[in-house]
């Protein structure tokens, strides 16, 4: 099967300082796929990259075999990546189902034309999108009042407005409690079986990981240095080097923020 996704020598030099150095993968259709690592390692430079944030140093990057190579931000998000952040990133004073809304009018290239009356546009859209996400309880309520967990779940659902072919995760449980990262990673890993949505992801917390992800890379110092699955990368001495200078790795949430 060919790959949703090929990064072929991405690479990133800020003058004499290397952060991404030769980062060369694939990833599949309806594939969860994580990219781990310390701090520093380089995991949001490759992030960037990949959504045409920053400007390879050298490298490509193909889309369902299209060079997507050096395209700007919305270019890359039409051609089907979508990208959810570390810190959410919504209109507080609206609803909901009104923030969703405002994601469909742009896919669908609609959100000066009928700003309006956005309110009535893709309502229903939107509730099922929401739906999706276990959230369609709080369609009418406004973000400002929302938990930082159903902010991540709305997040989400606009993420998948745009129907992406590719979606990239920063930390998508970042400063959530452990029984909601759980949860938003199985509702991700149900979004990934269900609709054939491919997933490339950072995280910090290793039970995540280890619970959803089909295939695991790590980086460190820009470069990778082991992939494979849970009990390889559990195991693999390399990567217990770098996270905790040796011995047994990730055995808890502390251990994986160390």
């Amino acid at each position: 099967m060919n790959p949703v996704l090929e990064i072929r020598g991405l690479t990133k030099h800020f003058n004499a300082v290397v952060a991404v150095e030769d980062v060369s993968f694939q990833l599949g259709q309806g594939e969860l796929l994580a990219l781990i690592g310390p701090n520093g390692a380089g995991k949001s430079t490759c992030f960037n990259m990949l959504m045409g944030q920053l400007k390879a140093t050298a490298g490509e990057v193909l889309l369902a075999g299209e060079s997507i190579t050096g395209l700007k931000p919305r270019q890359v998000w039409r051609k089907g990546v979508g990208r959810t952040f570390q810190i959410t990133a919504t209109y507080a004073s609206m609803t909901v189902v009104e923030n969703v809304q405002m994601a469909l009018l742009s896919h669908h290239n609609e959100v000066f034309s009928f700003f309006r009356y956005a309110t009535r546009r893709y309502r229903s859209e939107a509730l099922e999108l929401l739906d999706m996400v276990n959230m369609a309880d709080q369609a009418d309520r406004h973000c400002a009042v929302l938990a930082y967990g159903d902010l991540k779940r709305m997040e989400l659902a606009i993420a998948l407005a745009h129907d992406p072919k590719v979606l990239l995760m920063d930390e998508p449980t970042a400063g959530m409690a452990p029984k909601e990262r759980v949860a938003l990673m199985q509702l991700t890993a149900d979004i990934v079986r269900d609709k054939g949505v491919s997933v490339l992801f950072t995280e910090h917390d290793m039970d995540v990981v280890f619970a959803h992800s089909h295939r695991i890379m790590v980086l460190n110092r820009g470069r990778l240095i082991a992939e494979g699955d849970a009990d390889y990368i559990r195991n693999n001495p390399t990567v217990q080097e770098v996270y905790l200078g040796g011995g047994t790795v990730f055995g808890s949430e502390e251990t994986a923020h160390a």
